[in-house]
């Protein structure tokens, strides 16, 4: 992804995960917002996007973090929120025996008393492969895999969702399902 790419996906993440009010724009309950809107509010907050930007975006990013309606009018990211005026509607779904949590070694401590929390999003991201938690952790500092049991949490009751890029979705991880530690 080029710098011009990099700029307008990291716009992008902010106001349509945290801020859409940075540049005047609003989401609806699922995160959706119409692109000719983002695209004249981006404008006049001194942000260039425009529409074949923003679709080689979609179409490009390895994370796929952003969805365009079917009719081609909104956008929205798929997961990762931390506005409480989203509330996207996943389906409940039964996860893999075991997924994997990316982060620092320097949570540790607080991780293992208190079990993985949601922070200031929604939902514990959570990924079905180790280099993907590897990565996500390094954004952090020095990286560490949790290994979470998932099915020994869904058959307590735990809820697991699985967003469109496939990063499932949990609203907490007791410390008592934390299995493994893994450097990165």
């Amino acid at each position: 992804m080029n710098s011009k790419h990099t700029r307008a996906s990291k716009i992008l993440s902010y106001v349509l995960r945290h801020r859409p009010d940075a540049i005047g724009i609003s989401l609806d309950c699922q995160g959706w917002t119409d692109i000719a809107s983002l695209i004249a509010a981006a404008s006049k907050a001194g942000k260039h996007l425009d529409r074949k930007l923003i679709e080689t975006i979609v179409a490009t990013n390895e994370k796929r973090r952003f969805a365009i309606s079917e009719d081609g009018l909104r956008i929205r990211a798929v997961q990762g929120h931390s506005t409480d005026r989203v509330d996207i509607r996943y389906v409940e779904k039964v996860p893999p025996e075991f997924l994997y949590h990316g982060t620092a070694t320097r949570f540790l401590d607080l991780i293992f008393k208190e079990g993985l929390r949601p922070g200031s999003r929604q939902y514990v991201h959570l990924s079905r492969d180790t280099q993907t938690a590897i990565a996500v952790g390094r954004r952090h500092g020095k990286p560490v895999v949790l290994s979470i049991a998932a099915v020994a949490m869904h058959q307590q009751d735990y809820k697991f969702y699985q967003a469109e890029n496939g990063v499932w979705l949990t609203p907490t991880v007791p410390p008592t399902f934390l299995l493994t530690l893994r450097d990165g």
